[in-house]
């Protein structure tokens, strides 16, 4: 599946996540890599919540948490044709469900010269 969404600014709650090392050894032990600490947030349009909802709830790639920290999900994905990632879908969120969080090893904003309202693809 491909896709296109837009940038947005985040919560900024996913540094903290992305910081416990419980979730970055996960990471790195099955995509090949350490996250930064932060997602892509990109919002997508409505049309696409039925497939990204059963992509979702069909993923069997699973970070099981430390007490106090929720589970999270996550499909390999490549941003814009290049960057290769991971969408995660945490068990604890408060974005809307055509808010889709993508990880790297690097800070995409910076690399990618990437500011809010910027289209992007994500494939996974």
């Amino acid at each position: 599946m491909k896709i296109d969404g837009e940038v947005t600014t985040g919560l900024g709650k996913a540094a903290f996540f992305l910081s416990q090392e419980f979730y970055t050894r996960e990471f790195e032990k099955n995509l090949g890599f350490v996250p930064f600490p932060g997602t892509l947030n990109v919002v997508v349009s409505d049309d696409h919540l039925d497939e990204i909802n059963e992509i979702k709830n069909s993923c069997e790639n699973l970070i099981k948490p430390d007490e106090g920290f929720g589970a999270v999900k996550y499909i390999q994905a490549i941003l814009n044709d290049e960057v290769e990632g991971a969408i995660v879908f945490p068990a604890k969120t408060t974005h809307e469900e055509n808010y889709l969080e993508f990880i790297s090893e690097n800070r995409l904003r910076d690399e990618l010269n990437l500011e809010d309202g910027d289209v992007v693809s994500l494939e996974f």
